[in-house]
């Protein structure tokens, strides 16, 4: 079935997004493969991939690694191989001239994906089975681009001289995961009717977005008609039983700072503390909106005051829902780490983004977050 039938038939959808995280991304990766487990434990068979039952596919940094793997086909097993065999690779230290600027290299990991997704792979191709949204900030314009594969996207059109289709994925991956201060920036030139006439842009990290979890922005991506210019009559229905939206996270990290004293909030304290709390507090919001637009059938709670919102009414009328949801995540703090039964690993190992030595212990981490997956979650659909 090619690309533009799956998304036209009718019948609900099922959509699947993927937080940033860095090397993280093992740890929704255990979450995820316990999704495919279970969905193979109804008869599916071993050849079964979740780009067989997700029908869009988002991810931001780590999670655009991922989802652009499950959209080409890839099976869990797969991915999680791919970080534990290139994880160290991908994080190759800068030479000391270069540290200044950013950690680690660029082109060993540029290397790896164009392993994994092969150089002549562009956004558009068939290769992809399912709707792909990879977010990624672009420095030149000061701006969020989230691109998604949709045929009839605007931008997307085979007739256009600048047709994004024609990038190549493993480009858009790599500019997706170009966290600030980590990697160098991924600089692409966009088509042009000529070469001299294409933009060249500079793109970091979708995590420095506000879709560092880009959940709710692929549920719109998914139903608003701009969004599918070409043909805004094929944009996908809403309805608690039309459609299924399914969200992971790679362990959230909040930065409690107990006792802490006006004084100590000087320039250093900021500059390495406002990026993260801004990253956090997003990516709550995504999750907030979509609890509360949508039917939540699972998640922690979001704080003390509303808790998990399952059950909840929202603001639409006749409390009707937009699509049913559930969440996936765990708090990588000290308190975290014990509810799941795991007081032997250190919040510490575990949080930074590029904690290679710490990859068995946030797989543990994932396998013991990966029990709050049921069957009922996804039941319906």
């Amino acid at each position: 079935m090619s690309l533009i039938q799956r998304i036209t038939q009718p019948g609900p959808k099922k959509l699947l997004a993927v937080d940033g995280g860095g090397i993280r991304g093992v740890l929704a990766l255990e979450i995820l493969q316990r999704i495919e487990d279970l969905l193979r434990s109804d008869g599916r068979g071993e050849s079964f991939r979740l780009a067989d039952y997700f029908d869009y596919i988002a991810g931001t940094s780590t999670g655009g690694i991922i989802a652009a793997g499950l959209s080409m086909g890839m099976s869990v097993k797969e991915i999680l191989a791919f970080y534990e065999t290139c994880g160290a690779q991908m994080f190759v230290r800068a030479n000391i001239l270069e540290r200044l600027r950013y950690k680690f290299e660029s082109e060993p990991l540029a290397l790896e994906l164009k392993n994994v997704f092969g150089t002549d792979t562009g956004f558009g191709s068939d290769r992809l089975q399912t709707l792909l949204l990879l977010v990624m900030r672009n420095a030149t314009t000061d701006s969020p681009w989230p691109l998604s594969n949709n045929p009839y996207g605007k931008y997307n059109g085979r007739a256009r001289p600048d047709d994004n289709s024609k990038i190549p994925l493993w480009q858009l991956v790599r500019a997706s995961t170009a966290a600030p201060t980590y990697f160098p920036p991924e600089v692409i030139m966009l088509p042009g009717e000529k070469e001299a006439k294409g933009k060249q842009f500079v793109f970091v990290d979708g995590g420095v977005t506000m879709y560092n979890n880009p959940t709710f922005q692929m549920f719109l991506m998914a139903t608003v008609d701009r969004y599918w210019a070409g043909k805004p009559e094929a944009r996908w229905q809403t309805g608690a039983d039309k459609m299924l939206i399914v969200s992971v996270g790679t362990g959230t990290t909040p930065n409690v700072q107990a006792g802490l004293d006006p004084s100590d909030m000087n320039l250093l304290f900021n500059a390495t503390t406002i990026p993260s709390a801004l990253m956090f507090a997003a990516s709550n919001e995504q999750d907030l909106l979509c609890r509360v637009f949508g039917d939540c059938r699972g998640g922690d709670a979001i704080d003390r005051e509303i808790g998990d919102l399952i059950g909840n009414v929202g603001p639409l009328e006749k409390g009707e829902k937009l699509f049913s949801y559930v969440r996936y995540n765990v708090e990588l703090t000290q308190s975290g780490l014990d509810t799941l039964g795991l007081p032997h690993i250190k919040p510490e190992m575990v949080q930074k983004m590029d904690a290679i030595d710490s990859i068995s212990d946030l797989r543990e981490v994932g396998r013991k977050a990966a029990d709050r997956v049921k069957k009922e979650h996804l039941a319906g659909f």
